[in-house]
């Protein structure tokens, strides 16, 4: 599609995001929450909605849903009701699936977003309701098995996290995805695994000609699990909505699915209505009352959040925009990088080391920071001993990879391996004549005027010294003893 075209029209993106929760147990029964467990072993007669089962609410899904109100400035309803959303499909065994309706937890909030396309933006945030997940269906290729239900998540909890439709673009979808994304997990309310199905998103997207007061007829999309797919699902139904409608066809309403491998949608069903749901007050829970005094005790359990502590590693640590957004990405990454300053004064020198030879480590081990064997005290170790000169930088990285291999302190490899730095004015100038002499052709070409050549004077001699040579005082002699 030419940029001529598609610059005839604004696209208009809400997005509805399903958030799994991280509790032991299930919204309304005492089963367990586990991932990957052997199907329909963690089931009840509440989860598998049995005559005469009642539900219970489980007091940790509201207050995850109060922290992740507070989170995205949402107001806190101090009434709130469940809702019977009743459909009819295979692996919703009651016939109707507990959730929220005219009277969600949370109302009204936003998240604040940049992009390059738009600069800054808020993103409106309709709601934000409990409900119970569904079951899942297994499907065999298997001649006679057709498809298998498992029921251990149904009836696990999850919140619906609805925005308005304020996104303009696939890149503004993504970002607000990420921050939320980045919320919850710092919240520890949910694990954000998108394959697992722990952060689902449907994306409600429509296109209008600039200047139409209207939205256009939107497409759902459907349960996207990468935020890759995501971005790609919205392209591509951008361009097929433009190409029908300049075709001289109609959008039509419905749920539409994205298949990655084709990089294209595909039409599921018509989407429904809330009308079609037939949505009624359960009558076996009572509404949900939530107290000034309740909203305040939970506040008071939350963290610092992502954006909050990114400004505030910029004003106390001066450091780069950049750099704080990259320390600030995961909680457990944040917490090791100031751990670190509170043991090391130089900030930007222990960023330096966290996002570069930790982060590598990590990559390379495929472990996350919690199970990292190089502790922010055994990392300040290393830093320590590079900021007196007792080894220099270069030496500081080979000690931090036998600490990672060894789990032993900065100070007990450096004495084990001899890799204390030669600071011995004499020491060092030996070996500066030395190679000096074994180098006259280079030597008179840096006295003519080649400056460039100190650096391969400083490498012989770091190599005559395996790296031990104080780097300054090699280069202070160098200096010295060429130009004289």
């Amino acid at each position: 599609m030419s940029d001529t075209l598609r610059d005839k029209y604004e696209v208009v993106i809400g997005l509805e995001v399903h958030v799994q929760l991280t509790t032991q147990t299930k919204i309304f029964c005492g089963c367990s929450t586990e991932y990957g467990s052997s199907p329909n072993s963690h089931t009840c007669p509440v989860c598998l909605g049995l005559p005469g089962a009642l539900p219970v609410l489980n007091r940790q899904v509201v207050e995850n849903a109060i922290k992740a109100g507070l989170a995205t400035n949402c107001n806190i309803a101090p009434r709130s009701i469940f809702a019977r959303k009743n459909y009819f499909y295979p692996d919703l065994p009651k016939g109707y699936q507990i959730s929220q309706f005219e009277l969600p937890i949370c109302e009204h909030g936003y998240l604040d977003i940049e992009t390059e396309g738009r600069g800054k933006q808020r993103i409106g945030i309709t709601r934000i309701h409990m409900e119970e997940d569904a079951g899942k269906l297994l499907h065999s290729d298997e001649a006679g098995v057709g498809s298998l239900v498992d029921l251990n998540r149904a009836c696990t909890p999850l919140l619906e996290v609805v925005s308005e439709p304020d996104m303009r673009s696939s890149d503004e979808a993504i970002a607000y995805l990420k921050q939320l994304h980045q919320i919850v997990r710092y919240l520890d309310i949910c694990n954000g695994n998108l394959e697992e199905g722990s952060f689902r998103c449907d994306a409600n997207v429509s296109v209008r000609p600039y200047g139409q007061k209207e939205f256009g007829t939107r497409a759902e999309l459907k349960n996207i699990n990468s935020f890759r797919f995501i971005k790609e699902g919205i392209e591509y139904e951008v361009e097929r909505q433009i190409e029908l409608i300049e075709d001289g066809d109609k959008v039509v309403q419905e749920t539409r699915l994205f298949d990655s491998d084709s990089g294209t949608t595909r039409s599921m069903r018509g989407k429904e209505e809330a009308h079609d749901y037939r949505y009624f007050p359960d009558p076996d829970l009572v509404p949900l009352v939530i107290k000034d005094d309740w909203i305040t005790q939970v506040r008071g359990t939350m963290p610092e959040l992502p954006q909050e502590k990114m400004q505030r590693f910029i004003s106390d640590f001066e450091l780069p925009g950049s750099v704080a957004e990259v320390l600030t990405a995961e909680r457990n990454f944040a917490e090791y990088f100031e751990a670190c300053t509170r043991l090391h004064k130089d900030a930007r020198t222990c960023a330096n080391w966290v996002m570069g030879d930790i982060q590598r480590m990590l990559n390379e081990s495929g472990i996350d920071i919690e199970q990292i064997p190089v502790t922010p005290q055994m990392l300040c170790g290393i830093l320590e001993r590079i900021a007196d000169n007792t080894i220099s930088g270069k030496i500081g990285k080979q000690v931090f990879d036998l600490m990672w291999e060894s789990s032993k302190s900065a100070d007990a490899i450096i004495e084990e391996r001899g890799l204390k730095q030669v600071t011995d004015t004499g020491a060092i100038e030996a070996m500066v004549d030395e190679v000096i002499a074994a180098n006259p052709a280079q030597a008179q070409e840096f006295r003519e005027g080649k400056d460039k050549l100190q650096g391969f004077f400083v490498g012989q001699v770091m190599k005559a010294s395996r790296g031990k040579a104080n780097p300054a005082m090699v280069n202070e002699l160098l200096c010295k003893k060429l130009r004289s």
